[in-house]
């Protein structure tokens, strides 16, 4: 799907405010209210708006400590393999394959340290895992969403 310029700031208010009504994206964009309804139809039928959620504070609800882990896997384990396992654990947020040594690399949101150190054990129970290494985050810099579509 082809976006225009007004798609694309739809998108982005939408990225910023989720629950904003249709009658205020339109007056920041020049559109009428049922103009933009059938735009975010249109966006949402096409994939490119996925849904929308609530943005929740991770520590509000006890997961206080977040890390990112490589992970070394022994041979040639299919990524849907890895998938499968990491999608056991609850406290893995997001999972990548990389490029670089690690095949994978994956966001892990845990209560405290020993919470971490327990989840990298049952990861690395996994048969085909033959070793990990993990990073703690300190602090959040920057955390975006989506920084928007690039322009044509």
């Amino acid at each position: 799907m082809r976006l225009d310029d007004t798609d694309r700031r739809i998108v982005a208010w939408l990225s910023e405010d989720g629950r904003a009504s249709y009658r205020e994206i339109g007056a920041a964009v020049g559109l009428s209210a049922p103009a933009v309804k059938r735009r975010v139809d249109r966006l949402r039928a096409a994939g490119v708006i996925e849904g929308f959620a609530a943005v929740v504070d991770p520590g509000a609800l006890g997961w206080g400590t977040e890390a990112f882990v490589e992970v070394f896997c022994v041979g040639r384990t299919p990524p849907a393999r890895l998938a499968v396992a990491l999608a056991r654990l609850p406290e893995v947020i997001g999972a990548y394959t990389v490029t670089g040594e690690a095949d994978a690399l994956v966001h892990v949101r845990v209560s405290d340290t020993s919470h971490l150190e327990r989840t990298l054990e049952a990861l690395s129970d996994e048969p085909f895992v033959a070793r990990t290494r993990s990073v703690i985050v300190l602090s959040r810099l920057l955390e975006r969403q989506v920084p928007g579509p690039p322009a044509p």
